[in-house]
């Protein structure tokens, strides 16, 4: 559907947040290695929120300023991703079950991701506290949007504290995160998919129309 970019997006990103949590699971039974290193940091440290922020970014934005957008973020998260798996590794400071970017040797790549995350956490959990804002304020008939929304914010958010307990040696922190912040950010999807409200949103609303009600 030519207004749908939003789903897209946002199906990328569950399969990329999963892809990333497979990585880090394989390391804690198999082990690290180069490839599972550099798969996890291209899918969990670069791809693990970006794609479901820029399908937030499309819900809110009109798709001229959200295909350009998509296009900076592509691109930058395509040429970092090149650099990686280009760059020589420092497997001396590899630790046998816990990923790290320490390990690059071209240790300014890692630059780039906090940049990257900063515009994932500004338009995912920033967007879904700010929809559960919206429909807190249209009042009860909107409740079960107003929760999902608020589901789907924390659960973006648990692993950004996850990640900061792994920095700080707590890796298990953030696996325990990762797992819970999935499971709120589906149940999120499941009350909003079976909430009986309208969206606020231009392009939710069509998609509602053609779907008989449903988003």
């Amino acid at each position: 559907k030519p207004d749908a970019w939003y789903f897209l997006w946002w199906m990328l990103g569950v399969f990329f947040y999963g892809t990333g949590t497979l990585t880090e699971s394989l390391t804690t039974l198999l082990g690290w290695s180069p490839l599972l290193f550099r798969s996890w940091y291209i899918t969990g440290a670069l791809l693990g929120g970006a794609p479901l922020a820029q399908g937030t970014v499309y819900l809110f934005f009109s798709d001229r300023t959200a295909h350009r957008l998509a296009f900076a973020l592509a691109l930058t998260i395509i040429c970092v991703s090149v650099l990686v798996l280009l760059s020589p590794l420092e497997v001396s400071k590899a630790e046998p079950y816990r990923l790290s970017g320490a390990v690059l040797e071209w240790q300014w790549l890692r630059l780039f991701t906090p940049i990257i995350n900063l515009y994932a956490f500004i338009f995912l959990v920033g967007g879904a506290f700010w929809s559960a804002y919206k429909y807190l304020r249209k009042g009860k008939p909107f409740k079960s949007r107003f929760w999902g929304n608020l589901f789907i914010a924390v659960g973006a958010l648990l692993p950004g504290i996850g990640g900061g307990s792994a920095k700080a040696g707590f890796v298990e922190v953030l696996y325990i995160t990762e797992l819970i912040g999935i499971v709120l950010i589906w149940t999120g999807y499941r009350i909003i998919h079976k909430s009986t409200a309208g969206s606020v949103y231009a392009k939710q609303q069509k998609d509602e129309f053609h779907n008989g009600g449903k988003s």
